[in-house]
C-alpha cells in the first residue's frame, strides 16, 4: 500500500545576525579597507559559528588623540547606526608601561580599539582582520571552549530588541531589559573584569588605607566596634560602598543617557552592566580593607589592652566587628580619595582592558 502521510518538512533553525561595525580614518590605505570588506565576514563565519554577520565599514575622521576618546567615538556610532559591536581602527600609538598596546577593550559598552603602529611593529604577524576579529569574543561575553549553540542563544539576546511599551514607566523599562539579557549581561560584566578597579585606583586605596591605621588607634572606636549590633554593621558597611560608588559614577560621569528613544535598551544595558562593575569592584576593595584592617587590629591591638577598654572579654569575633567598622569608615576615606582621581583614570579602570 502506498504511503499517503504527508513529507516531512525540515526544520529550518533561525541563525542570529550581529550587526558589527569597524569605524576607520580617512587615512587608511584602500588595500586595507578592501581586506576588511572582503576578509572580516568570512573570518567571523569561521571563526564564531551559529551567528550570522553584517559587518558595517564606516570612514570617519578621528579628532581624539587618547584612548577614552576614540572609544567614545566608537560608542557614539555604535548607538548611532544601531549596531551590536563595534570596533574603532586608529593610528594611535598606545603604550602600557614601555610596551606598545595593540588592542583596548571595553566589554561593557560593547566598543574596541584597534592600534596600527602595535600592528604594524617588528614581531606582529598578525593582520588588521584577524585583530579586529579576536575583539569580537571578549566584546560579546563569550569564552574560546562556548559552543555555538551557546554562542547563538546569547547572540540572540543582543540583537533582539525588546518591544516599546508606551505605558512602561523607567523602572519596568529596566526590569525587561535585565530580564530579556541576563546571560549577556553577565558575560559583559565578567569580561569587564570587575574586581581590577581596586587595584587601579591607587589615591583611593591609599587614602582609605590611610584612614584605616588612624582609626584602629582609636580606644573610642573599639567601644563603639563592640557596642554596635551584627545589623548596624552591615548598614555601615552598605552606605560606605554606597559612598564610594556614588562618587565613582557620578565623579567620572559613568551614567549614560540616551539621546533617542530607540537607544534606551542599549544605554539601559550599559547603565547596569556598568553600575554592577563598579559594585563588585568596590566590594572588592571593601573586602580587602576588612582583611588588612584584620589583620592589623591582631597584630597592633593587645587583647588585654582591648578588654581592659571595653570592659569585658575579646575574642575573633570582637575582632572582626572592629575590624569591620574601620574598613568601613576607611572605605568612606577612600571615597575621597577616588574624587581625586582623574575621570580617565576611573572610566579606564572601570571600562577597558589592554593587549600588550
Amino acid at each position: 500500500m502506498p504511503d499517503t502521510s504527508p513529507p516531512q518538512t525540515a526544520t529550518v533553525t533561525e541563525v542570529p545576525e550581529l550587526r558589527f561595525g569597524v569605524v576607520v580614518p580617512p587615512s587608511l590605505d584602500p588595500a586595507t579597507m578592501q581586506e576588511l570588506r572582503a576578509s572580516l565576514p568570512v573570518l567571523l563565519t569561521e571563526s564564531y559559528p551559529g551567528v550570522g554577520w553584517r559587518v558595517d565599514l564606516a570612514v570617519e575622521t578621528l579628532d581624539g588623540h587618547a584612548p577614552s576618546e576614540l572609544l567614545e567615538t566608537a560608542r557614539d556610532r555604535l548607538l548611532d547606526e544601531d549596531w551590536d559591536l563595534a570596533v574603532v581602527v586608529s593610528d594611535l600609538a598606545l603604550r602600557s608601561g614601555r610596551k606598545p598596546v595593540l588592542t583596548q577593550i571595553s566589554p561593557v559598552h560593547r566598543v574596541g580599539l584597534v592600534a596600527l603602529p602595535a600592528l604594524r611593529a617588528v614581531g606582529r604577524k598578525e593582520s588588521i582582520t584577524t585583530a579586529v576579529s579576536r575583539l569580537v569574543g571578549p566584546l560579546a561575553g563569550w569564552d574560546d571552549d562556548d559552543e555555538p549553540v551557546d554562542r547563538a542563544r546569547r547572540a540572540h539576546e543582543m540583537a533582539d530588541d525588546l518591544p516599546d511599551l508606551a505605558d512602561e514607566n523607567p523602572l519596568q523599562f529596566t526590569g525587561r531589559v535585565l530580564a530579556g539579557n541576563a546571560r549577556v549581561l553577565l558575560g559583559l560584566i565578567l569580561a569587564n573584569r570587575p574586581w581590577r578597579l581596586a587595584v587601579t585606583l591607587s589615591r583611593a586605596l591609599t587614602a582609605a588605607a590611610a584612614a584605616g591605621v588612624v582609626t584602629l588607634a582609636t580606644s573610642d572606636l573599639w567601644l563603639l566596634a563592640t557596642a554596635y549590633g551584627p545589623w548596624r554593621l552591615v548598614l555601615l558597611t552598605l552606605l560606605a560602598v554606597g559612598a564610594v560608588t556614588l562618587t565613582l559614577m557620578i565623579g567620572a560621569d559613568l551614567w549614560e543617557r540616551p539621546r533617542r528613544r530607540v537607544e534606551r535598551e542599549q544605554v539601559a544595558l550599559f547603565n547596569l552592566a556598568t553600575t554592577a562593575t563598579v559594585v563588585i569592584g568596590v566590594v572588592t576593595f571593601f573586602a580587602a580593607l576588612f582583611v588588612l584592617s584584620f589583620l592589623a587590629a591582631v597584630l597592633l591591638v593587645d587583647a588585654g589592652v582591648f578588654a581592659a577598654v571595653v570592659g569585658e572579654s575579646v575574642g575573633l569575633a570582637e575582632y572582626a566587628q572592629l575590624s569591620l567598622l574601620t574598613a568601613a569608615l576607611a572605605t568612606v576615606g577612600g571615597a575621597l580619595g577616588a574624587g581625586l582621581e582623574n575621570d580617565d583614570v576611573v572610566r579606564a579602570a572601570a571600562f577597558t582592558r589592554n593587549d600588550v
